[in-house]
């Protein structure tokens, strides 16, 4: 979907906002990320919105310029997602307003849980032991090294699972670590996470070939949003190449 937020969203709608940069994220009581909530004043292009300041108990959060947001937008339409940079802040009246500059495509958004971004992604992994899975709350160093894994292609991911598919099958519900490399800042970087199966299916079209979907457990807040920061850069750079 392009970036035709005027197509989507009208001035008075609710939007949510979450923090992308790692030194503005505020976590809440469940561990998950801290949610700010605003409206819609204006649409001043398709690219550019006003918003007003977002509130928490009558005291006004004063989001920071240059600050980026993972925005949620709740039309008559249904559930709009995008990100957002915060290019200025001013005073209109008695009014506090908030410019967004979008940098990344006004998508519609079906779960409220996490984006999943496709992608093309070796990994490896393998079933977790049954005397590891009672450690799986304690940390990955309780995990046997050096056993053996299997390769496999991760073809969407987010900050809350993934999708990959193989030549072989896991049992739904099993317990599996999976194993890949992303580009953080610049440097590769290595997960180990720990995941369960939700659903496995033999592709239609590709006999043989099992797609899983995994869902991360006990995962460390800190490489979700490492995670969620890599996601959010593979996008913008998309954006970027699509405009270009």
């Amino acid at each position: 979907m392009a970036n035709l937020i005027s197509k989507y969203v009208i001035p008075g709608c609710r939007v949510d906002l979450q923090a992308i940069n790692r030194s503005a994220i505020q976590m809440d009581a469940g561990g998950q990320r801290k949610s700010h909530q605003s409206k819609v004043l204006d649409i001043l292009s398709e690219d550019r919105i006003e918003i007003s300041m977002p509130m928490e108990k009558s005291k006004l959060i004063l989001l920071p310029i240059d600050g980026e947001y993972d925005l949620y937008f709740y039309s008559d339409n249904g559930l709009y997602q995008c990100y957002a940079r915060v290019v200025d802040r001013y005073k209109n009246n008695s009014m506090y307003i908030l410019v967004l500059d979008l940098i990344s495509n006004l998508r519609k958004y079906q779960r409220r849980e996490y984006y999943r971004f496709s992608c093309a992604l070796e990994m490896n992994s393998r079933q977790l032991q049954e005397e590891e899975i009672s450690f799986t709350d304690q940390g990955k160093d309780k995990l046997i090294p050096e056993l053996p894994l299997k390769s496999s292609v991760v073809v969407d991911i987010s900050g809350g699972g993934l999708r990959f598919v193989a030549n072989y099958a896991y049992e739904e519900q099993s317990m599996i670590l999976c194993r890949y490399r992303l580009l953080i800042n610049g440097q590769a970087k290595e997960y180990n996470l720990v995941g369960r199966v939700l659903s496995v299916k033999e592709l239609e079209n590709r006999k043989g070939v099992f797609e899983h979907r995994v869902q991360y457990v006990n995962m460390d807040s800190e490489e979700r949003e490492e995670i969620i920061k890599y996601i959010f850069d593979e996008e913008r750079k998309a954006l970027k190449n699509q405009k270009g």
